[in-house]
């Protein structure tokens, strides 16, 4: 009896790591066979989204596309390409005010027009609420200041 156990338990660890070693070899010659069909980019075989360099940007030869923006909030508009999938690339121009050229694919005009719409509808909305934060900042400072010459005449 002990020694049926024994031999059992001996072909099920047997059996099991045959069963490892051709599940190890078969996920290895897919991912090769995924990996040679896929080819994007030509030197890497690596397909980048999002921010990328201007050289890379400009390997997949899909033609280039800049737009100037002006302004120190480039994350904002990072955020906002972001959401519309748009490959770019930042460069910084060199000046006195902070300007950027933002590079991008032909392609992806549409979305990028879309996309500089929307941040550019932030950035108009972020400045009507610091003028109204002004408006109402006035009105307690004269409070504060009625408070102060109050007590100092008491």
């Amino acid at each position: 009896m002990q020694e049926e156990v024994e031999q059992k338990s001996l072909t099920l660890t047997v059996n099991a790591a045959k069963m490892t070693a051709r599940l190890f070899r078969a996920a290895i010659a897919k991912y090769v066979a995924h990996k040679k069909e896929k080819k994007h980019d030509a030197q890497t075989g690596v397909h980048y989204v999002g921010r990328q360099s201007v050289k890379k940007l400009v390997g997949q030869n899909q033609g280039v596309s800049n737009v100037e923006l002006s302004g120190e909030d480039i994350k904002a508009f990072e955020r906002v390409a972001r959401k519309y999938g748009v490959d770019y690339a930042v460069k910084k121009v060199k000046g006195d005010a902070p300007r950027f050229l933002i590079f991008f694919k032909a392609r992806d005009a549409d979305a990028l027009n879309a996309a500089l719409s929307e941040y550019t509808s932030r950035k108009m909305h972020g400045k009507e609420h610091s003028k109204l934060r002004e408006k109402l900042r006035a009105p307690i400072e004269r409070v504060v200041t009625h408070k102060k010459q109050r007590e100092q005449s008491r």
